[in-house]
């Protein structure tokens, strides 16, 4: 069990538009490949739709420990003191990334930050991108964070 450090956005890699459900990224990342990646959890605890309703896909507590039954497999070797959120899209039409978060999507991500933020003060704020070289979250958080009026030592820097 480690202390909750970290809040990590991620997207689908959808394209803009399509509607990805809950239980499409459950299988995707549990179901057995070739179908899926066979995970024993999957990457996100919540996810983001495109109507912005908010979907728990891993159950957590509201505590600041990351307990094992609350790990999720988002980033490789932060998992153990992460949560990560997962907007639902993240490229456009012609398959590239793109901030494709509707409107309702950026409202439900600002609430989901301030919550998270209320209840644990120290938690940093980052993007997939800030760990791996990827798209993801197709969008520049620390960026965003900064446009929304978020301090600074919420803001997560290498």
């Amino acid at each position: 069990m480690a202390r909750l450090e970290l809040l990590v956005i991620h997207c689908t890699a959808t394209r803009a538009g399509v509607n990805v459900q809950a239980d499409d990224v459950r299988r995707w990342h549990t179901d057995p490949p070739p179908g899926g990646r066979g995970w024993r959890q999957v990457g996100y605890a919540d996810l983001i739709l495109l109507d912005g309703t908010i979907a728990n896909l891993a159950p957590y507590d509201a505590d600041d420990v990351v307990d094992p039954w609350e790990v999720t497999n988002g980033v490789r070797g932060i998992n153990s003191r992460s949560r990560h959120v997962c907007y639902v899209g993240g490229l456009d039409a012609t398959g590239q990334p793109a901030d494709t978060r509707t409107n309702d999507q950026l409202w439900s991500l600002f609430l989901y930050v301030n919550i998270n933020l209320r209840l644990h003060p120290g938690l940093k704020v980052a993007g997939h991108n800030q760990f791996a070289p990827k798209a993801c979250p197709s969008f520049d958080v620390p960026t965003w964070m900064r446009a929304a009026g978020y301090r600074d030592e919420n803001i997560y820097t290498p």
